[in-house]
């Protein structure tokens, strides 16, 4: 039942059904009362027709029997006579059935029919009798009362009466009638009613189908444009929907995909938020950031987002307005821009804007840093030059000897910087990209023996062992810049000899499976750990008087790290404090 009333078919059945059964209800009480009346008005003409017949076969009759044999052929079935000559006395009767007697005593106890025997109109009632079928019921009976003789001052009556069953047959089978004909009405509205709505419905079930095909995504469904009518044109602008929404879906993923790789080529963190400060969509260096933050709060917070970022997005989302701020987290900076997003006046959320300033932070710091620095080494050999001139100048030293003196100072001071110069331009030049190599495949083992042999005599002075050895055949080659490596091993054996006073400094190559490990320890004063993190920075140095002293610039270890990061290796270094350092980079093969 709800399957057929969930239908549009069974709807409008149901609908025409209800429809056609109230008016042929109103139809058929309506008929019935009217044919009731009819036959009752019939009944009543009957009667008196019938009475009137009886009247004159009593005037023109003198006897009883002659009377009796009259009537019997004269009235109709069902129907009875009784002829009275007052209310109180009958004469004659021509009566069928049963109750014979309560039925006269009925008729002439109604005061209604006390008036026919003084009158000259006939007086017509339905009453309720005694049943003339059985002793036990009550019948509603159609009674006429006849005046007799009038003329001749005879007072009598004729009274008439029917049997309910003619009227009741007669009822019955016009009932029948109107019921056969509900019930052939009721059939055709079915079928009428199927039909119509099965021409209606057809299309639309096909529509649905339609509908979702669209729903899954196929669009190339086409709806037939068969009919001319209303269903016809829905069809047609089914169709045109359906172009229209593939249309707009393809302009609007063209959209969508121009959108995200906007946000997946932008370095900027960009996140989108509801109302709720839930995230609605973020790129992938905004995934990353959000995972750091996670990994840097660790278990004490459940949110991806810092706090901060919160309470600027309740402030955009409460006064409407765009804010900018910069930030330190974590000791990190980053730039914050949140504007607000509206759907039509209303604001719907928000989106975050966020740039890491960390690294300008940086480089901004060692600019600063880098100047502190180069200003502090100009400074002293400057002063040095300066003073040690004037003294020249002035003739203010008469000692040759103490002249030569002066002269050898002022020579190593102009070196010293010229040094400096040399290295803050080649840290340059190797920093902007602009360091080119000049490799070559070279034997490992003489390469690197020959640059450490290069210290003998001075390890020698300094009663410091050097030593040189390798896990590679004497055949083995690498690919390198032999003058840059130079360098860097140059810089490594030179600190080390520089900051050991009687140990030992042991240049070792090991092989890796894609690599060449070199590693150079020494048995020296060491680096404090607080240190290490820096040592490959520019003009970063644990002891900067001695360093000084013993002619560093502070940016050999940085001229070591471009030089091994050009070579697609790495650098690092391990020290206890006086006990001794080890520096290890690495270089590949190829």
């Amino acid at each position: 039942m709800n399957r057929i009333w969930n239908s549009v078919v069974g709807k409008l059945w149901v609908t025409i059904l209800l429809l056609v059964s109230f008016v042929l209800f109103v139809f058929t009480v309506l008929m019935l009362e009217f044919l009731q009346n009819y036959h009752m008005q019939q009944a009543e003409i009957s009667l008196r027709q019938t009475a009137a017949t009886v009247a004159s076969i009593v005037d023109d009759n003198e006897t009883a029997e002659s009377t009796s044999e009259l009537l019997k052929d004269i009235l109709p079935k069902g129907t009875n006579a009784l002829i009275a000559i007052s209310h109180v006395e009958v004469s004659f009767a021509m009566q069928e059935g049963v109750n014979k007697k309560e039925i006269q005593d009925t008729i002439l106890a109604n005061k209604s029919f006390h008036e026919v025997f003084q009158s000259d109109e006939p007086i017509t009632k339905e009453m309720m009798m005694p049943s003339s079928t059985d002793q036990e019921k009550m019948e509603s009976y159609v009674v006429l009362g006849f005046p007799l003789n009038v003329e001749n001052a005879v007072h009598g009556a004729v009274f008439i009466y029917q049997s309910p069953d003619a009227l009741h047959k007669t009822s019955k089978e016009t009932t029948k009638i109107v019921f056969l004909a509900a019930f052939i009405a009721f059939v055709l509205t079915t079928f009428f009613a199927f039909f119509l709505s099965s021409r209606i419905t057809s299309p639309l079930r096909k529509m649905r189908e339609l509908a979702f095909e669209i729903a899954k995504g196929n669009f190339e469904a086409k709806m037939p444009t068969t009919q001319n009518d209303e269903i016809g044109q829905l069809a047609v602008a089914f169709n045109q929907m359906g172009r229209q929404l593939k249309h707009n879906l393809e302009v609007i993923n063209q959209e969508n995909e121009q959108l995200s790789n906007i946000l997946t080529s932008m370095t900027d963190a960009v996140i989108t938020f509801n109302r709720d400060r839930t995230i609605l969509l973020s790129n992938p260096p905004a995934e990353r950031l959000m995972q750091k933050w996670f990994v840097n709060k660790g278990s004490q917070s459940a949110k991806p987002i810092p706090p901060e970022l919160y309470h600027m997005l309740d402030h955009v989302l409460m006064f409407e307005d765009k804010l900018e701020e910069e930030i330190e987290m974590d000791g990190n900076y980053y730039t914050f821009t949140i504007s607000p997003l509206y759907s039509g006046e209303m604001i719907r959320g928000a989106v975050a804007v966020i740039r890491d300033m960390t690294e300008q932070h940086r480089l901004e710091k060692l600019r600063s840093d880098f100047i502190a620095n180069v200003s502090h080494e100009l400074r002293t050999p400057i002063a040095m030059l300066q003073g040690y001139s004037e003294a020249l100048m002035d003739d203010f030293i008469q000692d040759q000897e103490e002249r030569n003196e002066i002269t050898k100072i002022i020579y190593d001071e102009s070196k010293r910087m010229g040094r400096l110069v040399t290295d803050l331009l080649d840290l340059a030049r190797m920093e902007s990209g602009h360091m080119t190599l000049y490799k070559d495949e070279l034997p490992i083992n003489s390469t690197f023996e020959r640059i450490t042999q290069k210290f003998a005599q001075v390890a020698k002075e300094k009663h410091v062992r050097l030593t040189f050895d390798s896990e590679f055949n004497d055949d083995a080659i690498i690919n390198i810049d032999e003058d840059r490596i130079e360098q860097v091993l140059t810089n490594l054996v030179d600190n080390a000899l520089r900051h050991t006073d009687e140990g030992a400094v042991t240049v070792k190559i090991e092989q890796e499976p894609t690599f060449a490990k070199i590693s150079v320890q020494d048995t020296g004063h060491g680096i404090p750990q607080d240190d290490l993190p820096y040592v490959f920075e520019r003009f970063y140095k644990a002891d900067k008087a001695r360093t000084r002293s013993k002619g560093g610039t502070g940016l050999g270890l940085a001229i070591a790290r471009n030089i091994v990061k050009a070579h697609s290796g790495t650098i690092m270094v391990d020290s206890v404090l006086k006990e001794g350092t080890t520096f290890t980079f690495y270089l590949p093969f190829d």
